[in-house]
């Protein structure tokens, strides 16, 4: 069964259209196949190449041959992606916008309206895309992966941030098999490579007093940004920049999604030990690291001793005293 049209998502004529083209990138479809295999009228064609147009496609028109591609774009249509995903939890029900303001916002719009586990959320652009700590996250047009995945835990609120982590071992596990990058964890929500910033993780919940009626999980990894704004030059990184090549959004998304469900179903079968162990071994921030930790009240420096057993950060603080860090900001004391 296919979701319901949400406001803003992609109109199926405008994914029928880019899929035609794709499909025939070498050779120009005429106004007329067009017309008939999208369902619109041969005078319409040309308003929906220029919708196409307006979300960034190339698309060249040729008199009396009709229109083609001049490269296939890297669009994460959901169509594709389904086929990818075919038996995945996540290749069944699947929004793609061309821009909205969060993907968060929409899967949690979505869990409230009783939407199933497994709902995946995509924009090719955000507008108003979110980090922690109410921070905004750049979401340059079509360069990037930002994706909501709607989750349904048997989980204590308690215990909802292990889907952070859980996110976090399967961008690090996609992304060293896609690139081949050193990628290093950085408790408890960044992907770091050589001590920059390449993704990053956003989770939010609707819960009861004593459980968890419904999480998502926002993952946005930086791809194939060239450049960054310059207050951001020094601090992120994308995985193009590392690798010196432009790298498939589409094979990265289905090796992270395809991680994320292997994790998952893994965590549910083994339990929060399994994801706090393996989160340990994979992130340099665990033990050893000195820190500086920066919440509402205080900021104080310290040394990194671990993960308590809910997956909560454990730092010795330089007066000697071991505390747990429940919320804040972490950043390695340089």
């Amino acid at each position: 069964m296919n979701p319901e049209p949400l406001p803003g998502t992609t109109d199926r004529r405008v994914a029928g259209l880019l899929r035609l083209l794709s499909e025939n990138a070498t050779i120009a479809i005429s106004g007329a196949r067009i017309a008939r295999e999208i369902g619109v009228s041969r005078s319409a064609v040309w308003r929906w190449v220029e919708r196409l147009r307006e979300h960034g496609v190339k698309v060249r028109g040729r008199a009396a041959t009709g229109y083609f591609l001049e490269k296939v774009p890297d669009i994460l249509t959901a169509d594709e992606l389904k086929k990818r995903l075919k038996g995945s939890l996540f290749g069944k029900r699947i929004y793609h916008f061309f821009k909205t303001d969060s993907t968060n916002r929409v899967a949690f719009e979505l869990g409230e309206a009783g939407e199933p586990e497994g709902v995946v959320v995509l924009a090719e652009e955000q507008t108003g895309g979110r980090g922690r700590a109410g921070r905004t996250w750049h979401s340059e047009r079509a360069t990037g992966i930002y994706m909501t995945l709607l989750l349904r835990p048997k989980l204590a609120p308690v215990q909802a941030p292990i889907l952070t982590m859980i996110a976090g071992l399967s961008a690090h596990a996609a992304v060293e098999a896609v690139t081949g990058l050193t990628v290093d964890l950085k408790w408890p929500n960044d992907l770091m490579i050589r001590g920059k910033k390449a993704g990053g993780i956003l989770t939010e919940m609707h819960a009861d007093p004593g459980q968890v009626r419904f999480v998502v999980v926002g993952i946005g990894l930086n791809v194939n940004q060239e450049r960054f704004p310059a207050e951001l030059a020094n601090v992120a990184t994308s995985l193009r920049q590392e690798t010196g090549k432009t790298q498939s959004r589409m094979e990265s998304l289905v090796r992270l999604l395809r991680e994320f469900e292997s994790d998952y179903n893994r965590f549910v079968r083994e339990g929060v030990s399994s994801v706090v162990k393996r989160f340990e071994v994979l992130s340099s921030y665990a033990h050893g690291k000195r820190v500086r930790v920066t919440n509402g009240t205080e900021s104080y420096l310290g040394t990194t001793v671990g993960l308590g057993p809910e997956g909560l950060l454990q730092v010795e603080r330089d007066d000697g005293h071991v505390v747990t860090v429940i919320a804040g900001d972490v950043a390695e004391a340089r």
